[in-house]
C-alpha cells in the first residue's frame, strides 16, 4: 500500500532490466482490434538499461546513453506510463471499497534511464525500460504488489512489459503478454548486430500484412486482396494461420545446444523488415558467411541476432562482422539472464 510512502528517509531505487530476442516470432492473423494474435518465444540476454527512480514534486524522465535523444519524452515514455499505471493499481481502497485519497494514490517520481539497449531495435529496449519502472516503484513506495500483480499491470503498460519482468525464457501468448516459462538448458552466446537508425514496430506489422495481402492476391486473383475504396481487407490480410508453438525449438532448447538451435530460429516479421530495410540481408549474409549456427532479424528489427556456437566463437564472430562493415555496432551477449532486478533500493525510518 501506498500508505507508508510518506514514513520512508528516501534513498533512489535503481533496477538493472534486460533486453531481448525472439526465438521465434510467430505472427497470427490481423484481429479486429488492430492486433496480431502471436506465439513467441522469448530469451533474455545480457544487454541492460539501468532506471533509477526518486520522489519529485512531478514525474519527470530523464534519459542518457544509447540513442538517448530518440527516447520518447514526458508520457509518451513507456516508463512515464508505467509509473502511472502502479499508483493506479497500487491505490489503496477505502471502505466503501473505491480507491482512496488521490494524493496518496498518484506520488511523482523522477525518472533517470540510463541505456545501452538502442531504441526502436526489435530488442524491447522502451519495455525494459517499463518493467523496471514497475519494479523501481514498487520498491521505492513500498506498494507490496506481488510479482503477478506486477505482470498484470505490466500486460496493460505494453505487450513485452511482462516478459521484462518475468526475464529467462519464456513462451508468449496473445500479444505476447500471456506468459510460461520455458523449459530450457544452457547458455547461448549471441552477437547483436546494430543498424543504423530504428524501425517501427507498427510500420514492420503493417509491412507483414501488406506482403501477406499480396500473396492473397497474387493466389486469389486480382482484387480479391482489396476492400471497399481498395483498402486491404481484414479477409486478406487475416488469411495467416493461427500461429503455432515449434516443438522442435522447444525441444532444442532443452538439449543446451546451439547447433540445434540454431537452424530453428523463426521470425515471421523478418520479411517485412527486411522489404523495408534490404541492407540488413548483407548483415545476415555475413552472419552466415563467418559461421553463425542462427541468423534473424531480432523482433521486428532492424537489429541482426547471430547465434555462436560458444563464447569464444562469439568473440570471432562479432571481430568478422565489424570488419565487414554490415553495421554500425556489435555486442556479444548470452543469455538466458534473469527478469528486471533491484540493484540499490529504498531504507526504512
Amino acid at each position: 500500500m501506498l500508505a507508508a510512502y510518506d514514513h520512508l528517509i528516501v534513498t533512489p531505487v535503481t533496477v538493472r532490466v534486460p533486453a531481448k530476442v525472439n526465438l521465434q516470432l510467430a505472427v497470427g492473423p490481423l484481429r479486429a482490434d488492430g492486433y496480431h494474435d502471436l506465439v513467441t518465444v522469448f530469451h533474455a540476454v545480457s544487454l541492460f538499461d539501468e532506471v533509477t527512480v526518486r520522489p519529485a514534486e512531478r514525474t519527470t524522465v530523464r534519459v542518457t546513453g544509447e540513442d538517448a535523444a530518440a527516447v520518447p519524452a514526458g508520457r509518451a515514455n513507456l516508463a512515464v506510463q508505467a509509473a502511472m499505471a502502479l499508483a493506479k493499481a497500487a491505490r489503496p481502497a477505502g471502505r466503501d471499497g473505491r480507491a482512496g485519497p488521490r494524493r496518496a494514490a498518484r506520488p511523482a517520481v523522477a525518472i533517470e534511464i540510463r541505456k545501452r539497449i538502442p531504441v526502436a531495435a526489435g530488442l524491447a529496449g522502451g519495455s525494459a525500460d517499463a518493467a523496471a519502472t514497475l519494479v523501481a516503484c514498487n520498491e521505492l513506495w513500498q506498494a507490496g504488489l506481488s510479482g503477478p500483480e506486477l505482470g498484470q499491470v505490466a500486460a496493460g503498460v505494453g505487450s513485452d512489459v511482462a516478459f521484462a519482468l518475468l526475464g529467462g525464457t519464456a513462451v508468449g501468448l496473445g500479444r505476447g503478454e500471456q506468459l510460461t516459462a520455458a523449459l530450457a538448458a544452457g547458455t547461448y552466446h549471441w552477437v547483436l548486430a546494430f543498424a543504423a537508425g530504428g524501425l517501427s514496430t507498427a510500420e514492420v506489422y503493417a509491412a507483414c500484412d501488406r506482403l501477406r495481402a499480396a500473396r492473397a492476391a497474387s493466389v486469389g486473383g486480382p482484387g480479391s486482396a482489396a476492400g471497399p475504396g481498395g483498402r486491404l481487407g481484414l479477409a486478406a490480410i487475416g488469411a495467416a494461420p493461427a500461429p503455432q508453438l515449434s516443438t522442435e525449438l522447444m525441444a532444442a532448447l532443452r538439449s543446451a545446444d546451439p547447433a540445434a538451435v540454431g537452424p530453428l530460429l523463426g521470425n515471421d516479421l523478418q520479411s517485412a523488415a527486411l522489404s523495408l530495410r534490404p541492407v540488413l540481408r548483407r548483415a545476415l549474409a555475413a552472419g552466415r558467411e563467418f559461421g553463425a549456427v542462427g541468423a534473424m532479424v531480432s523482433g521486428s528489427g532492424p537489429t541482426c541476432a547471430f547465434l555462436a556456437a560458444d563464447a569464444r566463437h562469439a568473440r570471432e564472430l562479432a571481430v568478422s562482422l565489424t570488419g565487414a562493415g554490415v553495421c554500425r555496432g556489435v555486442a556479444r551477449v548470452h543469455g538466458p539472464v534473469p527478469g528486471a532486478a533491484v540493484v540499490a533500493g529504498t531504507e526504512q525510518a
